[in-house]
């Protein structure tokens, strides 16, 4: 069974711990003794904020008025992790820091410093954004394993600037599923495990922030941090029942991230609510001298895309529905029913003021004789030449990994890795195709690929309609906004009903339509529209309030008054 790395240090007892949680992933383990503050005998639970559904509004609040710290969120949060982890295997491991920096928030509080509304937060970040700690930054493999990085990744550093607690690393698809061909690799990987989507048995978590998508929704961190090439946000925060922002191409640093795709990776916000998601967005957007594609942002001050939270958002907006591109195949089963719920939700938006233009068309579905570019994978080729530029900025590489065709071998003679029974197939074609590519195949490729996305996707749609967003279902939206570099915003839209065929992935087989499986709705927009985009979530979020309505089948009852109502050293419930 595949645990959970430096659970050693977490406040168990000695024998539970080493019976329950023992890893061969614990290259750093340190001691951490539980304390609680001399709490009342009788404490009111009532009074605590519920951490499956608290906002950050409701965290800080009670930070500031003394009715718990930092630390005991920490603390809660850790118990909830334990209690948890094994059904759903969403931390690949915790930050055994986590309570110190949690003391130096709290005393900075105490003294009246104040970072920020972030500021004693504690959020978990995807596998594969570096931090320059005592934790591990694998992307799922042990072929990181060990491995260290000079410093923070940029957005971790702007995270630490805002007062942020890093509580641990959210697991994640292996090389963000850029591995097999012949078995699903959603949602698993050697160093954490098959996680699991906290809804239903077996659930698909989605991927490739899967862990990122089920820590969040069930309350295991205040939000967390994914990484998006082509879906990997939005995606698992659809499947999951939250809220994720996939940002601009270059509104967030990907220094010190490990990259699969420089043409179109982001980092982005995973939240239980579109406001929440919008504070910890501002935290870590920005320019950075360290990605030159930050030079592209065009505001000389980021937009306030925590103001931009208002309900009158939507009034006078107008919005397009791409129905041509998902009618037919939602229309089917089994996806009937996020068709119909999408529908409902376009007279939501209608009486909220907006006017919806429906079934338009993209422009290029009126031109001929322009292929998509099918020949050449850009994001293969782009992880090729990609990857040697992240591995050799470490500052201890043990596996001495610097290149694809390295790691290639590494993966199929460690018996960790679960090869050949998860091939290698996507890594050898990569190589093929990046070796048989020249620079201006690829840019033909890139900048075709770029026209048909933008001016003749998404970019020529909004312009041709005088549009101020696009709409549809969250499942049907990876693909252009990728291409394109533009931002998605997804908010929880509903659930499969009673009637959904059960259909399984192949490989593992998990779960990924059934009665009850969550699935969200996507606003799309030009680039750099984040602003208007989290306005109008906002505004149709607060109108449906879908998010609550669903309960997890994963729920952990460990909750802040249970902490603070303990002053020795337990045992925390497991089951």
């Amino acid at each position: 069974m595949h645990q959970l790395s430096l659970l050693s240090f977490l406040p168990l007892a000695a024998a539970a711990a080493a019976a329950l949680f023992a890893h061969d992933v614990s290259s750093v383990s340190v001691k951490h003794e539980r304390r609680h503050p001399v709490v009342p005998d009788s404490i009111d639970k009532a009074e605590f904020p519920s951490l499956l559904d608290a906002t950050l509004e409701d965290l800080a609040g009670g930070l500031e008025t003394g009715l718990f710290r930092s630390v005991d969120l920490v603390e809660a949060y850790i118990a909830r992790i334990l209690e948890v982890n094994d059904a759903s295997r969403a931390v690949r491991e915790i930050n055994p820091d986590a309570r110190a920096i949690a003391e130096e928030m709290d005393a900075a509080r105490t003294m009246g410093t104040v970072y920020g509304p972030l500021h004693g937060i504690p959020i978990l970040v995807k596998d594969n954004i570096a931090t320059a700690d005592k934790m591990e930054t694998t992307a799922g493999s042990y072929a990181l394993v060990g491995a260290r990085v000079p410093e923070d990744s940029t957005v971790v550093r702007n995270l630490r600037k805002a007062g942020a607690i890093i509580l641990g690393k959210a697991s994640m698809s292996e090389w963000a599923g850029l591995r097999s061909w012949n078995s699903s690799t959603t949602g698993w990987s050697p160093t954490g495990g098959q996680g699991i989507g906290a809804y239903l048995d077996d659930q698909s978590p989605s991927g490739s922030s899967s862990g990122s998508g089920v820590a969040t929704s069930i309350g295991l961190a205040f939000a967390s941090l994914g990484t998006e090439t082509s879906g990997s946000i939005i995606s698992p925060a659809s499947y999951n029942n939250i809220v994720g922002i996939k940002p601009t191409l270059g509104l967030t640093s990907r220094h010190l991230v490990v990259p699969f795709s420089s043409h179109q990776d982001s980092v982005g916000p995973m939240a239980r609510t579109v406001k929440d998601a919008a504070y910890v967005l501002a935290a870590i957007a920005g320019p950075d001298p360290k990605d030159n594609y930050t030079t592209a942002i065009p505001f000389p001050t980021l937009p306030d895309y925590v103001a931009a939270c208002q309900l009158s958002a939507l009034p006078g907006k107008r919005i397009g529905v791409l129905r041509s591109t998902f009618n037919s195949s939602l229309g089917q089963p089994p996806y009937q029913s996020i068709l119909s719920t999408f529908n409902s939700a376009l007279d939501t938006l209608r009486a909220a003021g907006a006017t919806i233009i429906d079934d338009i068309s993209l422009p290029s579905t009126a031109e001929t004789g322009v292929p998509w570019p099918n020949d050449i994978d850009i994001t293969s080729i782009d992880f090729v030449r990609d990857l040697p530029t992240y591995l050799s900025q470490l500052t201890h590489n043990p596996h001495n990994i610097t290149a694809v065709a390295d790691l290639l071998a590494f993966t199929q003679r460690d018996p960790r890795e679960d090869w050949p029974n998860r091939d290698t197939v996507k890594w050898e074609m990569a190589l093929a195709s990046a070796a048989n590519t020249t620079p201006e195949e690829f840019w033909k490729a890139y900048t075709q690929s770029l026209y048909l996305a933008g001016p003749m996707g998404i970019s020529g749609a909004i312009r041709n309609h005088s549009l101020d967003a696009l709409v549809a279902p969250t499942i049907t939206t990876h693909f252009l906004p990728a291409a394109w570099g533009s931002p998605v915003v997804t908010v929880p839209l509903g659930a499969m009903d009673a009637d959904t065929e059960v259909t399984r992935e192949r490989g593992d087989g998990l779960v990924v339509t059934a009665p009850g499986m969550p699935f969200g709705m996507a606003f799309l927009g030009e680039r750099w529209s984040e602003e208007g985009l989290i306005g109008m979530a906002y505004a149709f979020e607060q109108r449906t309030m879908v998010r609550r309505g669903l309960v997890p089948r994963v729920r952990p009852r460990v909750e802040l008054g249970d902490v603070l109502g303990r002053r020795e050293r337990v045992e925390l419930p497991l089951h």
